[in-house]
C-alpha cells in the first residue's frame, strides 16, 4: 500500500444511521483530540462534500462566531 502524503489520513468509512448519525473512527478522534461532548460544526459544499470543524477552533479564529454558535445551540435545544 502506498504511503499517504504528509499529514493526510484515510480513516475508513462510516455508515449513516436511521437517525442520521455517524461514528467518527477512534483513530481519527485520537489524532484530532476530539473529546466526548465536544461541539463540531458541519459545513457543506454541494460539489465538494461535508467538512467537520471543531467549534472552539473556529471561535478562536473568527470574532463574532459566538452568535452563530449560540443560534445553533438554541436550535439543538428546541429539537430535543
Amino acid at each position: 500500500m502506498p504511503t499517504p502524503p504528509e499529514g493526510k489520513r484515510f480513516y475508513g468509512s462510516v455508515t449513516v444511521s436511521d437517525r442520521g448519525q455517524i461514528v467518527i473512527p477512534a483513530e481519527a478522534r485520537r489524532d484530532f483530540g476530539i473529546e466526548v461532548g465536544e461541539k463540531l460544526l458541519v459545513f457543506g459544499d454541494l460539489e465538494q462534500g461535508l467538512a467537520l470543524v471543531r467549534a472552539s477552533t473556529l471561535m478562536a479564529k473568527m470574532p463574532g462566531i459566538m452568535d452563530v454558535l449560540q443560534s445553533a445551540e438554541n436550535e439543538d435545544e428546541e429539537n430535543k
